[in-house]
């Protein structure tokens, strides 16, 4: 998931404003294919090359289906790895995965393909969810077809950042975590997941599972919501000096071993090193001689840093 990867970054803009990267990881990822009967098209991410006056004509038209709420049955022509591709008029459009009904593209490649090639040549019915004529993007969902005419707009007015909210997972990315919040879906960024390191949020969560969630900002206008899981909690290294002390032994697990050194968790969202020259007495070749993940043991604080967010620790006896 090159693309997936390249735009985890991304979501969050130095303003805090909702960022478009992850419709982008979307749009991009991987191969490409439509129905032997559907005509040849641009590739996914792009849709159309020009706008011509018939295109503009369209694009008026889905935009005024798209503010009354209007429901369409659309046949799928394609697929990418995404989602699928879906035609309206001149107008190419996509349908997310994580947008789709009953679809479970968790596992390997092969399945989450055959699944998604199934449904080429079926029929959905599908809200437009996200238009910009500009860029050639019309984005839909069968998820948002599902709830009543005026819902989607009434949940993104009852939102508000900084409120608690309840959804359902329904999909997880490399880059952070799909919530259903009754017909509006909302991310939650990987960075925002938790307060300590998360290498996947399959790690954290699963698709189905009900969530609390925090409002981190709304744009009702492109019907966004960044949510976060973290901000449910309060951040453990804002208070981390006033609750340990250089020198005290702490308890806790390896959650990562590199060839600098170990990472301990001593708490949820508080992780420390444990550098190559702190794990152990004498000479061995790797850290992985000394300790594996999943491991418990009880390290010394060498230094605390909350502001930089870093916590120092020692196996060593002295």
């Amino acid at each position: 998931m090159a693309a997936t990867l390249k735009h985890e970054d991304s979501h969050r803009n130095n303003s805090g404003a909702i960022d478009e990267g992850y419709w982008a990881a979307l749009l991009n990822e991987g191969e490409y294919a439509h129905a032997p009967d559907a005509p040849s098209k641009p590739a996914a991410a792009t849709f159309s090359s020009e706008i011509t006056d018939t295109t503009q004509e369209d694009w008026t038209a889905i935009d005024d289906l798209m503010q009354h709420d209007e429901i369409l049955e659309l046949k799928v022509i394609g697929y990418n790895r995404g989602g699928l591709l879906v035609e309206w008029r001149s107008l190419r459009g996509f349908v997310p995965a994580s947008q789709l009904m009953s679809f479970m593209p968790d596992g390997r490649d092969e399945a989450r393909r055959n699944a998604l090639v199934e449904r080429v040549g079926t029929w959905l019915s599908l809200r437009v969810i996200e238009l910009d004529a500009p860029k050639n993007r019309l984005i839909l969902s069968e998820r948002a077809a599902m709830v009543q005419s005026g819902t989607r707009a009434e949940i993104l007015r009852r939102l508000q950042p900084g409120t608690r909210t309840h959804g359902t997972v329904t999909n997880l990315c490399d880059f952070g975590a799909f919530i259903d919040l009754g017909g509006v879906e909302g991310l939650i960024h990987i960075s925002e997941l938790s307060w300590g390191r998360v290498g996947h949020p399959v790690d954290l969560l699963e698709r189905g599972q009900m969530v609390e969630v925090y409002v981190l900002e709304v744009d009702p206008d492109q019907a966004r919501v960044a949510l976060s899981l973290k901000r449910l909690h309060p951040d453990p290294w804002a208070t981390v000096q006033e609750r340990y002390h250089v020198g005290e032994i702490v308890q806790g697990h390896i959650t990562n071993v590199v060839d600098f050194g170990a990472f301990a968790c001593i708490e949820q969202g508080l992780e420390g090193l444990i550098h190559f020259s702190e794990l152990a007495e004498g000479h061995f070749l790797h850290p992985r001689n000394v300790v594996s993940e999943g491991d418990v043991v009880h390290a010394r604080i060498l230094t605390i840093d909350g502001r930089a967010r870093r916590l120092g620790l020692s196996l060593r006896t002295q």
